[in-house]
C-alpha cells in the first residue's frame, strides 16, 4: 500500500510540473502577436502576511516589432561605434569606470558597485503586500507598466492559488513594493483569470499635481449652445474599446519606405497637410455635427418623413 501511495503521489507530482504555468510563456503563437519573453526581469518572492510563494515578473507589454535605426558613417557605410572618451585622457575602456553622483559643478561623490550591493531592502528580493485598496481610487496618472506574474517553480503553487483566489474574493488592489532596475518600485497587485497581474505605479515624486499644470488655464465656462452640439458629436462617435482597430500608422509608414528604399525605388515627398484655422467656432461645431450623421447616434434609423 505505501507503494501504491508513492506513485500516485509521484504521478499527481508529475502531472503538476507539466500544468505548471511558468510554461505558458512557451507555447507556440501568431508570429504577429507579441511574445511572452523567456527570461524574467524579476525573481523573488510573493508574500501576503506569512505566506509566500516564489514567483517571476514578466513584461506584459512587447516592443519588439519597433523599428530601431543605427548611426552610419554614409561614407563608408559602417556603423558608429559609441566609444566613452575622457576628455583629457581620450578613449577608455567602459569596464574601467566607476558610476559618480554630481553634487555642484565638476564635483562628484563616487561609488562602487560593493557599495551599491551593500544598500540592500528587502524588496530587493520579495513583493511584500502592505495594503489593499480599490482600484477606483489609484489616479490614473500614476499607472505605469504592466506585468504578468507567474510561479517561479511548483514548490509555490499552492500559495499562488491561495493569494490569487483570496484576492479575486476580496475584489481589491494589492500595493507592495520591490527592487527593479536599481530603484524600489511601487506595485499594484490583481487576480485576473489563472494568474496575477501587476502595475508598476509611478511614486508622489514622480507625478506633477494637475491643479499646477492648469494653474494658467483661465476658468472659463463654455458656450452652452456649442457644448451641447459637442456632446452630440461625442455620442456619434462612442464604441467599445478596441485596441486592434489602432495602429501605429507612423511605423507602417517607415516600414514602407525602408521596403521601397530596400528595391531602390524612387521616394516621392507627399504634399505638406493644409493646417486648418478654425475662425468660426460654432460653423466648426455644426460642420463637424453633419458631416458625422446629423445628430443621430449610431444604430439608430431615421425615420421616414
Amino acid at each position: 500500500m505505501a507503494r501504491a501511495r508513492k506513485k500516485t503521489a509521484k504521478k499527481a507530482t508529475s502531472h503538476r510540473r507539466k500544468a505548471a504555468p511558468k510554461a505558458a510563456h512557451h507555447k507556440p503563437a501568431n508570429d504577429d502577436a507579441p511574445q511572452l519573453s523567456r527570461r524574467p526581469l524579476w525573481q523573488g518572492n510573493l508574500r501576503l502576511s506569512l505566506v509566500s510563494c516564489p514567483i517571476a515578473l514578466y513584461s506584459a507589454t512587447s516592443r519588439r516589432s519597433d523599428i530601431s535605426f543605427h548611426l552610419l558613417n554614409p561614407k563608408t557605410n559602417n556603423r558608429i561605434r559609441m566609444i566613452p572618451t575622457d576628455p583629457d585622457a581620450g578613449p577608455v575602456e567602459r569596464a574601467d569606470l566607476v558610476k559618480g553622483y554630481e553634487i555642484a559643478k565638476n564635483h562628484y561623490v563616487m561609488v562602487t558597485p560593493e557599495e551599491l550591493d551593500a544598500v540592500k531592502l528587502e524588496t530587493t528580493h520579495t513583493l511584500d503586500i502592505e495594503r489593499f485598496v480599490d482600484a477606483a481610487t489609484i489616479d490614473r496618472l500614476y499607472w505605469n507598466d504592466p506585468f504578468y506574474i507567474l510561479p517561479a517553480d511548483d514548490s509555490g503553487l499552492d500559495a499562488y492559488c491561495v493569494i490569487r483566489d483570496a484576492m479575486a474574493g476580496a475584489d481589491r488592489i494589492a500595493l507592495g513594493r520591490v527592487v527593479m532596475h536599481t530603484r524600489e518600485r511601487l506595485m499594484a497587485v490583481e487576480a485576473r483569470g489563472k494568474g496575477l497581474i501587476a502595475w508598476s505605479l509611478r511614486m508622489a515624486d514622480e507625478v506633477v499635481a494637475a491643479e499646477d499644470a492648469f494653474d494658467e488655464v483661465p476658468a472659463r465656462k463654455g458656450d452652452k449652445q456649442m457644448i451641447e452640439i459637442a456632446e452630440k458629436i461625442i455620442a456619434q462617435q462612442a464604441g467599445p474599446f478596441a485596441p486592434q482597430d489602432f495602429s501605429d500608422r507612423y511605423e507602417k509608414a517607415l516600414r514602407e519606405l525602408i521596403r521601397r528604399k530596400e528595391k531602390g525605388e524612387k521616394i516621392v515627398t507627399a504634399e505638406p497637410v493644409e493646417e486648418s484655422n478654425v475662425i468660426d467656432l460654432m460653423a466648426a461645431l455644426k460642420k463637424s455635427l453633419k458631416g458625422a450623421g446629423g445628430g443621430k447616434p449610431p444604430g439608430k434609423k431615421r425615420k421616414a418623413g
